[in-house]
């Protein structure tokens, strides 16, 4: 059993296992349906992390809800992804990121997926995401968001969005963490 410490304090657990087959990973899949674990894999590491708590759901809906009236009122065409999970054997990789949207067309590779970062974990998300082909990552993390861009060689840190580069990216943080849902998501929309 690891146990997971987030910035804040909170303290949440996961189990982080070794030496797991693709197989193993699927019959685990089918026995915690349900219960709101979350499972990562990378090349035979498998973290199974406890179901989400109020500290990741809130600010993910925030930052979601944001960034969706951001791309309504821009007339950006979008795809809502959700946390559906993408990876798969031949690749040894597999993730459900925290959200993800397809931008212009539905792709069965989401170009943006989104983390919200209140503990860590012992897997390398980027290179997952790297070997799907998920053209940007964002990390939200205690209210400041990092973008990584996908390269030929992996994945650099970038200071706005390649995806959408109008978006102002400190004023989406600076919104995420306002207290109130409500009054964030409507003083954003009054700004765009």
């Amino acid at each position: 059993m690891v146990i997971a410490t987030s910035k804040a304090g909170l303290v949440t657990s996961g189990v982080f296992l070794s030496n797991v087959t693709w197989e193993t990973l699927e019959k685990l899949d089918v026995d915690l349906s349900g219960t709101g674990a979350r499972l990562t894999y990378l090349d035979g590491c498998l973290e199974i992390m406890a179901p989400l708590s109020e500290d990741h759901e809130e600010p993910k809906k925030t930052l979601c809800q944001l960034l969706e009236i951001y791309m309504r009122m821009k007339n950006i065409r979008f795809y809502a992804r959700g946390s559906t999970t993408i990876g798969m054997k031949e690749l040894g990789a597999r993730k459900e990121p925290d959200e993800s949207y397809c931008l212009g067309t539905r792709k069965s590779v989401p170009d943006l997926a989104i983390e919200v970062i209140v503990t860590s974990g012992g897997i390398d998300i980027l290179e997952i995401y790297r070997r799907v082909g998920v053209r940007e990552v964002w990390f939200w993390e205690d209210g400041v968001i990092s973008v990584y861009c996908l390269r030929e060689t992996g994945y650099e840190l970038v200071s706005k969005s390649e995806l959408l580069p109008e978006l102002d990216l400190r004023s989406l943080e600076f919104y995420s963490r306002m207290a109130d849902q409500y009054d964030a998501v409507n003083a954003f929309m009054k700004l765009i």
